[in-house]
């Protein structure tokens, strides 16, 4: 039992039942599986490409910045992607605002590539999800 006052000032009782019972919690546990099983996946998807052909996400000019590296470079995406969902399991008050943030760095990369606009547009609505997560994370974490 955690004792917590009300917004007119009441003291109440607050148990863990009532509290993972409620749908902030509820919500907040299954944003965090997302943020958790999702960046994880695609981490160690740009190693195996079981699921797509990651390369295809990444801007010419940037695979000429990168001396034609970009094969390369993606695994260091898949590596940030791997960290990025270990973190929001341990620390979702931090790091589901560092996956929020990625997301949005996604977003500008594929808005530089044309034909992957649809796709940055889902990437949007996730980036709004990882900040829904970082909200509830004050709460729930």
């Amino acid at each position: 039992m955690e004792t917590i006052m009300t917004a007119s000032g009441a003291i109440a009782e607050d148990s863990s039942a009532e509290k993972t019972a409620s749908a902030g919690y509820q919500a907040f546990r299954l944003l965090q599986f997302a943020f958790v099983v999702a960046p994880i996946a695609a981490g160690l998807d740009k190693f195996f490409h079981v699921l797509v052909n990651w390369d295809q996400y990444l801007p010419g000019f940037v695979n000429n910045i990168l001396g034609g590296h970009g094969h390369e470079f993606m695994y260091v995406v898949g590596v940030i992607e791997i960290v990025a969902g270990i973190g929001v399991f341990l620390r979702p008050k931090i790091f589901a605002y560092v996956v929020m943030l990625w997301l949005l760095a996604i977003i500008v990369n594929l808005l530089m590539i044309p034909g992957y606009f649809d796709v940055a547009l889902r990437d949007l609505g996730l980036a709004i999800g990882a900040l829904a997560l970082a909200r509830l994370s004050r709460e729930y974490a």
